[in-house]
């Protein structure tokens, strides 16, 4: 009976010690390299639509996802152009490339998606809302630990409209 005893003794103690040796320890640098979704960053904008009226434009972004990989990002974002004519909107949803890491000082990326454009008066219109085209080229500069300066051009309604940012975006968490 006391051998039995001392077995189980023995045996319980190895057991703690072997789970106290097994905690879990973050990965130092994680790469993450599939689909995931979620509110990863978000950033806002100013610049000015090169067509015609040279309206001023404020607009908004949000990083929602990646696809297959960290670099290729799911972005919708949504822009008003003000002054100089009738107000404009555009809703775009777009995948845009990034040929960096995030801990670059310097992050460009290109991106194509579609938007849907109005502006004031678009109900008697039957041509508005339309349905646009959208590409983008812009670079991220490394500001803080977790903002990025964002320069971007974004060409609309297959590049006949052209539109000029610059802003402020969320660097994104692991």
């Amino acid at each position: 009976m006391r051998i039995v005893l001392m077995a189980l003794v023995t045996l319980s103690l190895l057991a703690v010690h072997d789970v106290q040796a097994q905690q879990f320890q973050p990965p130092k640098n994680s790469k993450h390299g599939g689909t995931r979704f979620g509110l990863f960053g978000f950033g806002v904008r100013g610049g000015v639509d090169f067509r015609r009226s040279g309206q001023l434009v404020l607009g908004s972004t949000l990083d929602i996802g990646d696809l297959f990989s960290n670099r290729l990002r799911l972005r919708p974002s949504a822009e008003i152009g003000l002054f100089n004519g009738a107000n404009t909107y555009v809703g775009s949803f777009e995948a845009l490339w990034r040929f960096t890491d995030d801990e670059e000082v310097a992050t460009p990326y290109i991106g194509l998606g579609f938007g849907i454009a109005g502006r004031d008066g678009c109900g008697s219109d039957p041509q508005c809302p339309g349905l646009w085209i959208n590409t983008a080229f812009g670079f991220e500069l490394h500001y803080r630990s977790t903002f990025n300066w964002l320069l971007e051009y974004h060409g609309l309604d297959r590049m006949r409209r052209h539109r000029l940012f610059i802003g402020l975006t969320t660097r994104r968490g692991n």
